[in-house]
């Protein structure tokens, strides 16, 4: 299930890290955010280093749909009366600035990335007004909005924000062309950070004057307390041949809408997106060939891949200083299915921030905020972790490993203890711990991609127990 970034571009493997060093700062993630703060700190003349799990842009950077927009869905009214004019503009202004120096970047080095200007629309099936709100917002931050009222789709809208000259690119292409000179430590897993000394997996150490982390989600849980401000949400994708040129990049207001643009030749098609853990009874990738085929019945399937972002409680990704408590610790996270505009913002903010330079946009993202609006998603939020930590304790069902079927999977009971039970279609049964590492919540089955994921945090883990995403830093135990 790869992406077609991942099939469309090969990045040259990087050696682990074997010793303890110091640096000016460390970086720990090599997605997009981390490789554009290193980026930005060696063209400032600064030390760094990027430290990486598994390889370069493994983890969400390479199944991003790639849109470099200042449209980020149905947000700047929302924002006005939530936060006021003036935040509102810091949010607009700091996504214009991050289209344009991508644009600049990738024509001053050069980079050969598929870079395309396009416009981006998001589009709504039931609810016009909102539309219209949303330009008027826009408009009044400077935005390069406006309303249309009908679209290149291939099925019924009631309008759309058009927002002009955003741009797509491939990724990884972009990737490969900026770490040339950076030092990037492949599958060197970070354990822990203690003060300003990172411990790898390995033992090794490395110092460092400022860390930021960059990582998706902090698997420090405290200080900052990301594991209560944010929740995770996944997403399916199609590649289509044979389906047409859309013109564009869209989606939709509406909860059933969907993300589609071109890529060469082929056409991207997702949604169908639910909170990680909230899937067991699958489907996801099936509803989206249904629709496929509805639209474009001409069109073939050519891959097909998920993606997971972190949903912070305001709508606004945390980016700034890590806590009050951790003045030399930076982070990027939050970013709301908007990764590749907000790694460029996170990039920009971090590196002013380290070099000593202000930035007139960085309060609206500072990780120290809160506001009154946060309370019902942060109370929503927690009532999912604590119902994932409930489970525990609860009576589990009465179903044994011989009740399952083939290619299915369940929670049972063995010993006493709560172990997740898959059996593949030839019968082997695979049977790991179902407790989350991370904090300890009841992992839950994706039947789509046969993994254990949490509800609580979003942490996944493949059928054998193998990690797949954090916050959690250890695998579950096979049993």
């Amino acid at each position: 299930m790869d992406s077609i970034w991942v099939k469309t571009c090969n990045i040259s493997q990087r050696e682990s890290l074997k010793q303890d060093i110091k640096t000016d700062v460390a970086i720990i993630g090599a997605g997009m955010a981390g490789v554009l703060t290193a980026y930005k700190l060696k063209q400032s003349g600064v030390d760094c280093i990027v430290l990486e799990a598994n390889r370069i842009a493994s983890g969400q950077t390479q199944n991003t749909t790639a849109k470099i927009t200042q449209q980020h869905g149905h947000i700047y009214d929302r924002l006005i009366k939530n936060l006021g004019l003036e935040k509102a503009q810091q949010y607009a202004t700091a996504n214009i600035r991050a289209t344009e120096e991508y644009k600049n970047m990738i024509q001053r080095i050069p980079i050969d990335c598929d870079f395309e200007v396009k416009d981006a629309y998001v589009y709504s099936t039931s609810d016009e007004q909102a539309l219209h709100d949303e330009v008027d917002a826009a408009q009044s931050l400077r935005l390069p909005a406006s309303f249309v009222k009908s679209l290149n789709l291939p099925f019924n809208i009631l309008g759309a924000v058009k927002f002009e000259n955003q741009a797509q690119f491939n990724p990884l292409k972009f990737i490969n062309a900026i770490i040339t000179d950076l030092t990037i430590y492949e599958n060197t897993k970070v354990k822990t950070v203690e003060d300003n000394t990172i411990i790898t997996e390995r033992g090794n150490t490395v110092t460092a004057s400022k860390i930021v982390f960059a990582c998706h989600y902090p698997f420090i849980n405290i200080p900052g307390y990301y594991f209560m401000r944010m929740h995770q949400e996944r997403v399916y994708f199609l590649a289509l041949e044979n389906a047409p040129q859309v013109n564009g990049m869209y989606i939709g207001m509406n909860s059933t809408g969907y993300s589609l643009r071109n890529y060469k030749k082929l056409l991207l098609i997702g949604d169908e997106s639910h909170r990680t853990g909230e899937n067991t009874s699958g489907g996801k990738y099936d509803a989206l060939r249904t629709a496929a085929k509805r639209f474009y019945p001409e069109a073939v399937e050519v891959g097909h891949w998920s993606a997971q972002d972190c949903i912070s409680t305001d709508g606004i990704p945390y980016i700034g200083q890590f806590s009050k408590e951790t003045p030399d610790w930076y982070v990027a996270t939050g970013f709301m299915k908007w990764g590749m505009s907000t790694s460029m913002v996170a990039a920009t903010i971090i590196s002013d921030m380290i070099c000593g330079k202000d930035n007139d946009c960085a309060e609206v993202f500072s990780p120290q905020r809160f506001a009154v609006t946060d309370i019902p998603q942060t109370f929503r939020d927690g009532i999912k972790a604590a119902k994932g930590l409930a489970k525990e304790k609860l009576t589990l069902t009465q179903k044994t490993m011989d009740d399952l079927l083939t290619d299915s999977a369940d929670v049972v009971e063995i010993d006493g203890d709560a172990v997740g039970v898959y059996k593949d279609k030839n019968g082997n049964v695979y049977v790991v711990n179902a407790k989350c590492p991370h904090m300890g919540c009841r992992l839950e089955w994706n039947k789509d991609e046969k993994s254990w994921d949490c509800p609580c945090h979003g942490s996944r883990f493949d059928y054998k127990g193998k990690l797949l995403d954090c916050p959690a830093q250890e695998d579950i135990k096979e049993i």
